[in-house]
């Protein structure tokens, strides 16, 4: 699929996202980019930002399977990943299916289930498969989680251990919308629930197309070797106890091709990386002496390493030079 055609559907979709979530433009790019690259995200944010809205109004933009589950404390692995029972009728174990089979899943508050529970999602955000007693069941592509937490509330719930957090390709947060959008959301929301009026305007087919086609996105050497100097920094930045794993490199690679396709190129540039680096690598970082989820002090240090590190000037274009 050309890069004209990905832009032309994402455009599409965004704005049917639109017609529900208003004022979060640039947040709908970035969790279009983490569905192109193949991975997933976490919305955390206080309630009534409109984090369950957005994940709804993107699953009903797709013609793919959708599934909403509650995380509560009392919820099982089993509810996820399924479960075998002994049919009496048939005189044999049956395999039940668990949340996890579908296209799109929106975690509702995943901090509230046991991390029991939540490590129960590992092996399917990371290898798009499930394993159960033994038997391993490869779950149906597209596979996209997007999970919600209340960083605020803290009473009943689990903090997500580092190792779930690293399967997140993205960690965003909606934020409050300013006086125009808020009264926009009151025009549109006062008698009626748009959302209810969204109908699917990309399909599965046109999905996966996309997903592959945006592994062919060009990456200039020098902006992969930029990307390394961003990573490294974060790992003896001073006050930092853990910094951004491989994984984390090679995922701020992989989102920064489809931001790029999504905005309407064939190369990434190293605008894409730095717009990228705090979502992508934020979540990853746990400072010294400190609570894991210091944003703003993560943010400040992810923009003073962006300041430091030399950016490479090339052109990105490896093709046209190559022509």
């Amino acid at each position: 699929m050309q890069i004209s055609e990905i832009q032309t559907i994402i455009q599409k979709i965004k704005a049917n996202m639109e017609k529900v979530v208003v004022g979060k433009s640039e947040k709908i790019d970035l969790i279009l980019a983490a569905l192109l690259a193949k991975g997933h995200v976490l919305l955390e944010d206080v309630p009534g930002t409109g984090k369950t809205v957005l994940a709804k109004s993107l699953a009903r933009s797709l013609d793919t399977k959708f599934k909403r589950i509650q995380f509560t404390p009392d919820l099982l692995p089993s509810d996820l990943i399924g479960i075998n029972y002994y049919n009496q009728k048939e005189g044999e174990f049956v395999f039940r299916e668990g949340a996890l089979f579908t296209n799109i899943l929106l975690a509702d508050e995943i901090n509230r289930a046991t991390p029991r529970t939540q490590s129960s999602l590992l092996e399917s955000m990371e290898e798009k498969q499930i394993t159960v007693d033994g038997h391993t069941y490869v779950l149906e592509q597209p596979f996209f989680v997007i999970a919600t937490e209340n960083p605020v509330e803290t009473q009943g719930t689990f903090p997500l251990p580092e190792a779930q957090l690293d399967r997140f390709l993205l960690q965003l947060s909606m934020g409050y919308t300013d006086k125009k959008d808020s009264i926009e959301i009151l025009r549109r929301f006062v008698n009626e629930v748009p959302a209810e009026n969204v109908e699917a305007v990309c399909s599965r087919e046109q999905l996966l197309d996309m997903q592959e086609s945006v592994k062919a996105v060009t990456i200039h050497p020098d902006l992969a070797a930029y990307t390394v100097d961003i990573v490294e920094q974060t790992r003896t930045y001073e006050g930092v106890q853990l910094g951004v794993s491989p994984r984390g490199n090679l995922a701020l690679l992989k989102a920064a091709q489809a931001l790029a396709a999504i905005r309407g190129r064939g190369f990434v540039t190293p605008d894409d990386i730095k717009d990228l680096a705090v979502p992508v690598l934020g979540h990853r970082i746990i400072l010294r002496g400190s609570q894991r989820n210091k944003s703003t002090q993560i943010i400040n240090m992810i923009g003073d390493i962006l300041e430091s590190v030399e950016v490479p000037t090339e052109e990105w274009n490896l093709d046209e030079q190559k022509g």
